[in-house]
């Protein structure tokens, strides 16, 4: 991967993602491993790219090889390749929805509008390219820009009330496409991303978040959880990182600021090798708004700071 920074300025999430990490990258900067700069074949590898704000960031700002991008979300994982193999054909698209989409006067009529894209949404073609503009369509005009599945796999987030939300951003998509280019993306579970290490790589885990309260719970996000037993076997692949001298850096809630007594995440990450930081975030997600505001997030990462 040449010079990707000098190729690639204006890139960034195309997405709105609730826990996304453009906030915290200052603080990720911060207490990132100080060697990193200096390796001149690193690969990164992300295996919860999610909206990919911290992989944006990364890959534009260091020396790369090469950078492995990884799901569980088939629909996401789709559009990120359908950005990189069809730029055009997707800009298209969204350009027409977001057309149809101005052009209605009412909250009722877009609503109706929004609704009738989530069931197309819902019940695919086989046009991987259509059903991409409808997940950034929804995820632009749906409640927080949540992704959320039921039981039966289907996306139940509600409309969101937004009168001109930017849908269609054409120069983004295209600048995402060109940096794609070089990027190996995968779809699947995070530790077939084993298979992709280099020489020495770095990976950054930002998986479905443990909730921080009785009554959010926003990890059904692929059919199914990512419970306690998850995080366990998260942990236990971190561990394996370890053993082959590969650097890592995990983020995740802080149960504690739900319980002050609950040391999950710090029981877990006991090992001599980790280190536990507590830093603040801001959580906008909550539907009271009182309760929205700073609170304590997790960083675990395989190193020592000096």
């Amino acid at each position: 991967m040449q010079n990707t920074a000098k190729q690639n300025t204006i890139a960034k999430p195309f997405l709105k993602w609730a826990g996304g990490k453009t906030q915290l990258i200052p603080v990720i900067e911060q207490y990132l491993p100080k060697e990193i700069e200096k390796i001149n074949d690193l690969t990164y590898i992300e295996p919860f790219i999610g909206s990919g704000a911290i992989f944006f960031w990364f890959i534009q700002k260091f020396n790369i090889k090469k950078a492995v991008i990884n799901d569980i979300n088939t629909d996401l994982i789709n559009v990120y390749k359908t950005i990189k193999a069809k730029p055009e054909e997707l800009i298209t698209i969204l350009n027409a929805i977001e057309s149809d989409y101005y052009g209605l006067n009412f909250e009722e009529e877009k609503r109706n509008f929004f609704l009738n894209i989530r069931t197309k949404f819902n019940f695919k073609t086989d046009d991987i390219t259509e059903n991409s503009a409808f997940f950034i369509f929804l995820n632009r005009t749906c409640f927080n820009g949540l992704y959320r599945v039921n039981s039966k796999n289907l996306f139940n987030v509600p409309f969101g009330k937004y009168a001109r939300p930017k849908i269609s951003d054409p120069l983004n998509i295209l600048a995402i496409s060109k940096l794609l280019q070089d990027i190996t993306i995968l779809n699947g579970d995070y530790t077939e991303t084993v298979k992709y290490i280099g020489k020495k790589s770095f990976f950054y885990f930002d998986p479905p978040y443990k909730p921080i309260s009785k009554t959010s719970s926003f990890n059904a996000y692929a059919k199914g959880e990512f419970g306690d037993e998850q995080q366990n076997r998260l942990a236990d692949f971190t561990e394996l990182l370890t053993k082959k001298k590969h650097l890592w850096l995990l983020s995740n809630s802080d149960p504690k600021n739900l319980n002050p007594a609950d040391l999950f995440f710090d029981d877990l990450y006991d090992k001599p090798s980790n280190t536990i930081l507590r830093v603040k975030a801001k959580r906008m997600i909550n539907s009271n708004a009182q309760k929205r505001g700073e609170i304590n997030e997790i960083l675990i990462m395989n190193y020592q700071l000096t």
